[in-house]
Parts: C-alpha cells; sequence; structure tokens
C-alpha cells in the first residue's frame, strides 16, 4: 500500500492541479466575456456608423433635391405676379382694330415686340402656355371652370367660351385655364 505522505503529496499536486486549472478556465472565462463585450461593442459602432452613413446620404440626397426644386420652382411667385402683365398685353393686341393698327401701327408692333419677348422670357424659365380652344374637354388638372351653361351643338363637358389662357411652371400648375364649359344634358 502506498504511504500516507505519498497520498496527501499526491492529493496536494492533484488539488494544485484543479486550481491552477480553475483559474486558467477563469481567465479563459473573463477573456472570453471581454472578447464577446468588445464583439457587442464593435457591433453597435457598426451600426451606428451605417445609421450615420445612411443619414448622410440620406441629407445628400434631400439637399440636392431641395436644390433641384429652388432653381426650378423659385420664381413661381414672380412668375405668377409676371401673369397679368402677359394677359393685360394680350387683350391689348386682340382689341386693337384694323383702323387703330394703320394710325398706332409702330405702338402695336412695340407691344407685339414686348410680347414675345415675355413668351420668350417664360419659355426659357420653363414657362407654358395652356391655350385649350373652344370645343376641348374639359380638363380639371389645367382649367378652371368659371361657368356651366347649356350650348345647343357641344356635350356636357366641351369647352364653350376661354376667358383666359392657364401657365404650368415646368410639371405644376401655375394658373389653370379660365373656361366656359357646357352642362348640356345628353339626349
Amino acid at each position: 500500500m502506498a504511504d500516507p505522505k505519498e497520498d496527501a503529496f499526491l492529493d496536494d499536486l492533484d488539488d494544485a492541479e484543479a486550481e491552477e486549472y480553475a483559474d486558467e478556465m477563469e481567465e479563459i472565462d473573463e477573456e472570453a466575456l471581454e472578447l464577446e463585450q468588445l464583439r457587442a461593442d464593435r457591433d453597435q459602432y457598426k451600426d451606428r456608423f451605417m445609421r450615420a452613413l445612411a443619414d448622410a446620404e440620406n441629407a445628400r440626397k434631400r439637399s440636392e433635391k431641395d436644390r433641384r426644386e429652388a432653381e426650378n420652382y423659385g420664381g413661381s411667385k414672380l412668375a405668377r405676379d409676371m401673369l397679368p402683365v402677359y394677359d393685360n398685353m394680350k387683350r391689348a393686341l386682340e382689341a386693337a382694330t384694323e383702323e387703330q393698327r394703320a394710325v398706332s401701327g409702330p405702338l402695336l408692333e412695340g407691344v407685339d415686340l414686348t410680347m414675345r419677348e415675355l413668351l420668350s422670357v417664360f419659355k426659357k424659365h420653363g414657362i407654358d402656355v395652356i391655350s385649350p380652344e373652344v370645343g376641348d374637354r374639359f380638363d380639371p388638372q389645367h382649367h378652371q371652370a368659371m361657368f356651366e351653361a347649356p350650348v345647343p351643338g357641344t356635350r356636357a363637358g366641351d369647352i364653350i367660351q376661354v376667358a383666359a389662357e392657364g401657365f404650368m411652371l415646368h410639371d405644376r400648375l401655375l394658373r389653370p385655364a379660365q373656361v366656359g364649359v357646357s352642362s348640356m344634358p345628353a339626349g
């Protein structure tokens, strides 16, 4: 049988190895926890970075869109204020009789040239005239009905009179064309 001193020594050795093993396992567990915490922090920072990057890209796109809209539509208030000038010049040219044209030819020619220049400036800045004709169908997207009247020989919804032309600024309605619309019942 083995000497009790040797058994105690072996037990002490086993205990020491077990203690050393437990210490190593504790260190490994602490390192694993620390590594896991570092991974979680890394993932959190990566997520924050990706979100910040996406926010920056969205802000860039939004500011580019705002810049384009300001460029295209920034002058809409001025353009809207210029529409009565167009209307008055057009009325002046339409009201002139042949006799007045003979007497005031150069003056009316100047008004006509000014009108053409105004239309050229409108075109340059993306303003297009909406010119409906009598007999066209009423389109609520581009026309404003000023009145309805039953007119024989027309269908309900046909334009029977154009009071004022409308205008588009690029793809936006600046002012609808003002029209009279037939209310003639079908039949």
